[in-house]
C-alpha cells in the first residue's frame, strides 16, 4: 500500500460516520442479532468483483464470518474468525466498494463513501423478511424439517435450528421447491417407487440438492441416489466436504457439464438456472434417458432473440429491448413446453419464487404420461409458431431431431 492510499484510509477511518458503523458492526457480531452485511457499489479497484456478502455462521461449534465474493462469473466463499472477517470487510469499504449495508432484525444501517472520501451514515427500518415464525400458517407450509442437520451445515439455520434472518428467502425457496417436486412425484409413474436416481445440473451451493435428498430419504423413506453436477470445482469441493461431515449416503456432487454428462441411471432431471441453451441440453438429456420428471428453471434466452430481429409484423413492438427480451423468453420456454408435450409429457410453465442472485422465477415442469398419445397436432403447432415468428432454429428441437426423438 502506497502513502496516498494509507492517507486516504486513515482519513476515512477517522470520520465519525465510519467509526459508528464499525462500532455497530462489532456490537452485532458479538451478539445474535447480526443478519448479514453486503458491500455494494464496486469501485474501479474491485475489478470484476461485484459484491461481497457476509453472514455469521457456526462451524464446528464456533461462530465465524462466511464471506461470499461475487464475481462476474462465479462466487468464492471464505470463512474467517469474527475479528479477522470484520477487519477484512471494513478494509474494503472506501477502497473497493462505495456502500456497506448492515442488516439485522430491526433495521438496516448504510455507510456510503463518496468519491471524495466523505463517509455518511443512514439508518432505516428493516423491510427484509424475518426468520420463520412459529405461527400456524407458516408451520403448515413447511415441507422440510427445520431441525435437519444439513440446514445448519449450509448456514440456513443456526445451531439452535432457527432460520438465519438473511436466509429467510432461501428457506422459502427450499420449501417451495420440495413442495413442487412432491406434487409432481405424486402424479408420476414414480409415485410408488422404492428407489430413485436424481440428477441436479448446476447444483451450485447445494441448498436444493441437499433438501431434495433429505426429503426423499428421510420423509419419503426412498432409497434415493441424488447427484449434483456443477461446473465450478470450488462449489463441488464445498458441497462434498459438507456431505462428508454429515456422513450422507446417496448424495454426491460431481464436476461436469450438461453437454457432455452421461448418467448411469436417471429418473428425475433437474436443471435450475441453466443459462440459455444449457437448459435445452439438460431437457434433451432427460428425454434421451427417459426421465419421468423433468424440472427446469431457465435463465437467459439468447438463442431466439436475434432471429426475431428479421422483418416481422411485430417489428415496431420488438424494437424496444425490454419487449424483445420478454418475447424471446416467452417464445423459447413456450416452444420447450410444446416439444416436451410432443415427446410424451404433461407440461406446465408457471411462476416460482425467485432464485438467489436472479429475478428469474419461471419453472418448466414435465411429468411423463402413463399412456402415449399422438404428437402430430403439437408438432403442427410448433411449425406454425416458428413460421409466425420466423424462427429458423431452436436448440432443443435440433437435438431431438438429430437423435430421432422427433421426425426430421
Amino acid at each position: 500500500m502506497n502513502a496516498p492510499e494509507e492517507s486516504w484510509i486513515a482519513t476515512l477511518q477517522a470520520q465519525p460516520a465510519y467509526q459508528r458503523f464499525a462500532e455497530r458492526l462489532g456490537e452485532l457480531l458479538a451478539g445474535e442479532d447480526f443478519a448479514k452485511l453486503v458491500l455494494a457499489k464496486p469501485l474501479a479497484a474491485a475489478g470484476d468483483l461485484q459484491r461481497v456478502t457476509a453472514r455469521r455462521v457456526m462451524l464446528r461449534g464456533e461462530p465465524v464470518l462466511s464471506l461470499v465474493y461475487t464475481h462476474a462469473t462465479r462466487d468464492i466463499t471464505k470463512n474467517h474468525p469474527l475479528d479477522e472477517g470484520q477487519a477484512l470487510l471494513l478494509g474494503l469499504v472506501g477502497t473497493q466498494f462505495g456502500n456497506a449495508h448492515l442488516f439485522h432484525a430491526d433495521e438496516e444501517v448504510q455507510l456510503a463513501v463518496s468519491r471524495k472520501g466523505k463517509a455518511t451514515l443512514a439508518t432505516h427500518r428493516a423491510t427484509a423478511p424475518q426468520a420463520a415464525s412459529s405461527g400456524h400458517d407458516r408451520e403448515k407450509q413447511r415441507w422440510v424439517d427445520v431441525n435437519r442437520p444439513f440446514l445448519v451445515e449450509l448456514g440456513v439455520t443456526t445451531r439452535d435450528h432457527q432460520v438465519v434472518p438473511a436466509m429467510a428467502r432461501k428457506w422459502k425457496q427450499i420449501n417451495k421447491f420440495v413442495e413442487v417436486f412432491a406434487h409432481a412425484l405424486e402424479r408420476s409413474r414414480l409415485a410408488e417407487a422404492k428407489t430413485l436416481h436424481v440428477i441436479d445440473f448446476g447444483s451450485g451451493k447445494g441448498y436444493l440438492t441437499f433438501a431434495l435428498h433429505d426429503w426423499l430419504r428421510n420423509t419419503k423413506q426412498i432409497d434415493a441416489q441424488v447427484t449434483g453436477v456443477e461446473l465450478r470445482p470450488d462449489m463441488v469441493k464445498l458441497c462434498n466436504d459438507a456431505i462428508a461431515r454429515l456422513k450422507l449416503d446417496g448424495l454426491r456432487i460431481e464436476e461436469g457439464d450438461v453437454r457432455h454428462y452421461q448418467p448411469a441411471a436417471l429418473n428425475v432431471m433437474i436443471a435450475l438456472h441453466a443459462c440459455d441453451t444449457a437448459t435445452d441440453h439438460a431437457i434433451h438429456l432427460g428425454l434421451r434417458a427417459g426421465a419421468d420428471i423433468i424440472l427446469c428453471s431457465p435463465c437467459c434466452h439468447k438463442e431466439l432473440r436475434p432471429q426475431l430481429l428479421s422483418p416481422h409484423p411485430l417489428a415496431p413492438i420488438l424494437q424496444h429491448g425490454v419487449h424483445l427480451g420478454q418475447q424471446a423468453e416467452m417464445l423459447t420456454d413456450g416452444l420447450r413446453a410444446m416439444l416436451l408435450d410432443a415427446c410424451g409429457y404433461d407440461t406446465q410453465v408457471f411462476e416460482f419464487v425467485s432464485l438467489e442472485h436472479t429475478q428469474k422465477n419461471k419453472m418448466i415442469l414435465a411429468v411423463k404420461r402413463a399412456q402415449p398419445k399422438s404428437n402430430d397436432e403439437v408438432l403442427q403447432q410448433v411449425r406454425e409458431v416458428k413460421d409466425f415468428y420466423r424462427v429458423q432454429q431452436q436448440c432443443l428441437e435440433t437435438l431431438l431431431k438429430a437423435d430421432g426423438l422427433l421426425p426430421a
